[in-house]
């Protein structure tokens, strides 16, 4: 527990306190947002404003992870390390997509193709990666089953792992980075499912089948270090949030989204709980979902939209409602959601 603490207050204060020098450093360079024309309107005052704010982020989060362990004198786990190497790994597609933008000075980075092959790409190598390295109680970072609140007697075998991995991975980062369209919207939201991660990853190493072999005990490879990364991402997240909060002083970008959203999903299937994930990031989901309807409604209808616009959160600018009044909204629906997913998983245990 206490290196759980020393993560999440490391992580913060690194996050807290670095992030005006990134902004100082961005804002030196031009590195402003590029805003699309076709957005709201108000957005438009948003130009300027430095991005690539994930960097921090996955900074604060990364070097908090390894100096709490270097205090605590405890081994970093696979798990935990598959995680991060995801993360930096998309955080990279993320930068790239930025630095194209801000170099350009157009809202064109990366092609859509090209950002999702390599998110493809890197969480395939993650999935096959992740079903590896097994302990001596043969459990691997990833599992051959598909899990909900835990694993399930569904066997998938390697390849369908590794297909369910990378479209686990690629939902989410697309999912935090549709979310990341107004300020504080997508860090507030993940702190949020990074904390669940914490209180699941904890319960499931007092659980665990090698500390209480019970019929309801949870066969999960590296839980309590899961929860200390957590803690790291949730740390980082809310020490961002303080700057990121409207009116923004700098945003995440795709190289903060795409990160979070690895992270997420890379928690989320190393804890065995991939289908939790959908409640415990509701907000994500429900957001990802009004852009699926509108695309689909619009081809199928012959033009006509259900929104205003999409993703959900511009079709309230559109009716009128303040951002930050859409915000707190959003963040009260995100915690409900993260609630909802912790009832389930203790009533999961509960039941058994």
């Amino acid at each position: 527990m206490r290196e759980i603490l020393a993560a999440g207050s490391l992580a913060l204060f690194f996050s807290l306190f670095g992030t005006p020098a990134l902004i100082r450093i961005l804002a030196r360079r031009g590195y402003g947002q590029i805003i699309r024309d076709d957005g709201p309107t108000s957005h438009h005052t948003k130009r300027g404003t430095p991005t690539m704010g994930g960097i921090i982020i996955i900074f604060a989060a990364a070097i908090s992870y390894l100096i709490a362990h270097l205090i605590s004198g405890n081994t970093m786990s696979v798990s935990a390390l598959l995680v991060l190497a995801l993360v930096f790994a998309l955080g990279f597609i993320g930068f790239l997509d930025d630095w194209l933008k801000v170099s350009r000075q157009k809202s064109l980075g990366l092609t859509a193709k090209q950002k999702l092959f390599g998110q493809i790409f890197f969480a395939s190598l993650f999935g096959y990666a992740g079903i590896q390295f097994p302990d001596r109680d043969g459990l691997s970072p990833i599992s051959l089953n598909l899990s909900t609140v835990r694993d399930t007697s569904i066997s998938l075998g390697v390849v369908f792992v590794i297909i369910w991995v990378a479209f686990m991975v690629t939902a989410t980062s697309n999912g935090v980075n549709l979310t990341d369209g107004l300020d504080g919207l997508a860090s507030g939201a993940a702190v949020m499912t990074f904390l669940a991660f914490i209180l699941i990853g904890v319960w499931e190493f007092g659980q665990s089948c090698a500390v209480s072999p019970l019929g309801n005990c949870y066969a999960v490879r590296d839980p309590l270090d899961l929860a200390v990364l957590s803690a790291s991402f949730a740390g980082a997240c809310a020490g961002f949030l303080w700057w990121n909060a409207s009116p923004a002083k700098i945003f995440m970008g795709d190289t903060g989204s795409l990160a979070l959203g690895g992270a997420l999903a890379g928690i989320a299937t190393s804890l065995r709980i991939e289908l939790l994930l959908i409640p415990l990031g509701g907000l994500f989901v429900i957001i990802s979902a009004s852009v699926i309807i509108q695309v689909l409604y619009f081809k199928i209808s012959g033009g006509k939209r259900v929104f205003k616009m999409a993703p959900l959160q511009h079709h309230f600018e559109l009716l009128g409602w303040g951002e930050v009044t859409i915000v707190i909204r959003f963040w009260i629906i995100a915690g409900l959601c993260v609630a909802a997913g912790l009832g389930l998983f203790y009533a999961q245990w509960v039941a058994q």
